[in-house]
């Protein structure tokens, strides 16, 4: 059975009234209804998507008081398209205009795509679903010999940005030569946490999250070491600090523990 359709007339004012209710200032009202009762709906409707995106964004939303606020929410809501109707989504799709708005040169300061999405994270993280429970991993696993097993809960993250240093009185207007890397974590208490990092330790969280071969922990060091170009000396030190920081991954619950390396295949 085909699903109903509004008829042409209905969904004709329903156009209307959702581009009036976007953009008020340039879509008329449709036909026949009171202005008094559009304005209920218009600051409803308004209200209720600024109150969400403050409240996943309270930096960003401090950062240069009400006007630069509410122009940005209201550019958003007249001119971007959302793909999901989940309120816990709707901070993904600001992001993604944000970086529109950005690649398009609109005048916003260069950090607050990354800004936003730093802010975002909190929120994603504390949300997901996955269980680092239902991993098999050995908490007490050798880390050199075995394959290092990334809690889901662990996220590396790397912005052109101190995004974590961005507040109303400092806001720097490029970016520094060195990125910015965090590992944001969350608890068991659920509480989600950010620490700094620094360039090696979030290629070898980068490389944790992506071992589809099952490399052991001593073989991942040791093609950092080599991507880092080390002589053989060198290496050697490399892989034993490497060491000491997948402890001390797994001591933070970053690093659940460690999965057996895969059976070798015959030729």
């Amino acid at each position: 059975m085909r699903p109903l359709e509004a008829p042409p007339r209905l969904r004709t004012q329903q156009l209307a009234f959702a581009a009036h209710l976007r953009d008020p200032q340039h879509a008329p009202a449709p036909a026949g209804i009171e202005d008094r009762r559009l304005a209920v709906y218009r600051e409803l409707f308004y209200n209720s998507l600024e109150g969400i995106l403050a409240g996943q964004f309270p930096v960003l939303r401090r950062l240069r008081g009400d006007a630069f606020w509410h122009g940005l929410v209201r550019d958003f809501y007249r001119e971007h398209r959302c793909h999901t109707p989940l309120f816990t989504a709707i901070g993904e799709e600001f992001i993604l205009y944000l970086q529109r708005r950005q690649q398009e040169g609109r005048g916003d300061p260069a950090f607050l795509a990354e800004l936003a999405h730093y802010e975002w994270v909190e929120m994603a993280l504390a949300l997901e679903e996955a269980e680092p429970e239902a991993l098999a991993a050995d908490p007490h696993g050798e880390l050199l010999d075995g394959v290092p097993v990334l809690s889901p809960l662990a996220w590396p993250l790397a912005y052109r940005f101190p995004v974590h240093c961005i507040r109303p009185d400092h806001q720097p207007e490029q970016p520094p030569e060195v990125p910015t890397f965090l590992l944001v974590l969350r608890e068991p208490s659920g509480q989600v946490g950010f620490k700094a990092i620094d360039a090696t330790g979030y290629r070898l969280l980068q490389r944790l999250a992506d071992n589809p071969s099952g490399l052991s922990g001593r073989r991942i060091l040791e093609e950092l070491a080599a991507e880092a170009g080390l002589a053989p000396s060198a290496a050697a030190e490399f892989v034993a600090r490497g060491r000491r920081l997948l402890e001390a991954l797994r001591e933070r619950g970053a690093v659940l523990g460690t999965a057996p390396p895969p059976p070798a295949t015959r030729l």
